[in-house]
């Protein structure tokens, strides 16, 4: 294992962040907090409460798991994708590292940098809504696991993309749509018994379900079949890659 390798990599993309503090870290914190006060404060006072929880409080693990997808994906997919249109991605393919050790130093850092802005917006939530967390250790848990999924799902998607609109497909025109009607701002057992069948297809559910149930003990789903979808995405996303540089797509040519 080339450790140097593998902290060179990580060391750029860490200093590629705080370089864009501004975009990095306090517009999504911003973002979540216009959330917060929207949701939070000024509907939630008026909303009654879900399984015995606070509106307010209720919709704090989705509006994370909200900024943690999207930050998870575009920061693992800009960090490949800018090496492929500058050209130095050869440089990196000709090293003395492997494609383990490539992805470790991307995504890791790409995960590194979710986890840090979760719990800044955590903290930050604090300000708007009291709340409490159950299972500190799971809660933990699922936002290291999220974010190294979902750093890996973007990696995907930084290889795939061929111009930088595409960076932007996935995230805005799939996830988003999935994480609003994956339960951030409800339960799915108010949802008809028919949408509550359809819901169960949408992966986001379990991500929240299980995140959710880390903070107050309720969940949508059972909590380990949260944690089995999880997995079984984290483990597609590892073959995804594997299949990647075994082949070479988009990556030789």
């Amino acid at each position: 294992m080339n450790l140097y390798g593998i902290r060179a990599i990580y060391n750029f993309e860490m200093a590629r962040m705080r370089r864009t503090v501004m975009q990095s870290v306090l517009s999504p914190v911003i973002s979540t907090c216009l959330y917060f006060v929207v949701f939070g404060s000024a509907i939630g006072s008026r909303m009654g409460d879900i399984d015995n929880i606070a509106y307010g409080a209720y919709i704090i693990p989705g509006l994370v798991m909200l900024s943690l997808l999207m930050q998870s994906i575009s920061n693992a997919s800009f960090g490949i994708y800018m090496p492929k249109f500058s050209g130095t991605i050869y440089e990196v393919l000709s090293a003395p590292v492997s494609y383990v050790e490539v992805v470790l130093g991307y995504v890791g850092a790409a995960a590194t940098k979710s986890v840090i802005l979760g719990l800044i917006i955590l903290a930050t939530a604090k300000f708007f809504v009291d709340y409490d967390v159950l299972h500190p250790f799971w809660m933990l848990s699922f936002l290291v696991l999220t974010s190294v999924t979902f750093s890996l799902f973007g990696f995907i998607i930084g290889i795939w993309a061929d111009g930088f609109e595409k960076l932007q497909i996935v995230p805005m025109m799939i996830v988003t749509p999935l994480v609003f009607l994956g339960g951030t701002f409800y339960s799915i057992d108010m949802l008809p018994e028919v949408w509550q069948t359809v819901s169960l297809f949408n992966p986001v559910v379990y991500l929240i379900s299980g995140f959710r149930w880390a903070f107050y003990g309720v969940s949508d789903v059972h909590i380990a079949i949260s944690v089995g979808m999880t997995l079984v995405f984290l483990t597609a996303c590892m073959v995804g890659i594997w299949w990647i540089f075994k082949t070479g797509y988009r990556l030789r040519s």
